[in-house]
């Protein structure tokens, strides 16, 4: 199965060159302000993908699919929407979820430490495909803010709890994110046989320059 993965478009999907694949997935933040508007707006563009699967999540700029989850969730016609639930894709269970540690007053916020942690040990241990907003820590999450504490370009933002859980608990082939601009790109990590995936479309500076990421299962 060919996927295709982006992420934080940010409302800016029109200038993304989508390339064909059986699995489309985008990984949050599809909003710039989080309005149903701009949801509908992404929903119409889903429409005009050629992909036979799509499935999406929502991300800390997507504030209306968590105050007015009911209305957002019946904007997205032409996808899957995941909050916490699996979908079964061409034999691959494919688990999404929003939430991503605390920062600032954004959407999808939890706590880091035992809060978060409730909220990933809903992931089924049969997992083959998991999508999440944020990164697991220290693997595609270092942005470019100034580090105070370590006094160094470059911060970790990753959820430690997240990392603790993929390691300890689960095995999924390939894990696909966004959140963290900077950490776009992929790592294939031998040893446990896990594919990560950090499919940022926009830029730091919220260009929309890179390119999806395709990758064959």
């Amino acid at each position: 199965m060919r996927v295709v993965a982006i992420s934080d478009t940010h409302g800016l999907h029109d200038y993304v060159k989508v390339p064909d694949g059986d699995l489309l997935i985008h990984a949050g933040d599809c909003t710039g302000h989080g309005t149903l508007a701009e949801i509908r707006a992404f929903n119409h563009w889903l429409g005009k993908l050629p992909h036979k699967h799509k499935v999406i999540i929502a991300g800390n700029h997507d504030f209306d699919f968590q105050v007015r989850p009911e209305l957002a969730r019946a904007a997205i016609t032409n996808a899957i929407y995941l909050q916490d639930q699996q979908t079964i894709i061409e034999g691959y269970c494919v688990y999404g979820s929003p939430w991503q540690p605390e920062f600032h007053n954004w959407a999808f916020n939890v706590p880091r430490g035992p809060s978060i942690r409730k909220i990933w040990q809903q992931i089924p241990e049969e997992v083959d495909i998991l999508v999440t907003h944020g990164p697991p820590h220290n693997i595609l999450d270092l942005n470019s803010d100034w580090d105070k504490v370590n006094q160094r370009q470059g911060v970790n933002c990753g959820c430690e709890e997240l990392g603790l859980h993929i390691w300890n608990n689960i095995s999924p082939l390939a894990h696909v994110f966004g959140h963290i601009h900077e950490g776009y790109g992929e790592r294939f990590m031998e040893g446990v046989g896990i594919r990560f995936v950090n499919a940022s479309i926009c830029t730091r500076s919220m260009q929309p320059t890179n390119p999806p990421i395709v990758f064959d299962l």
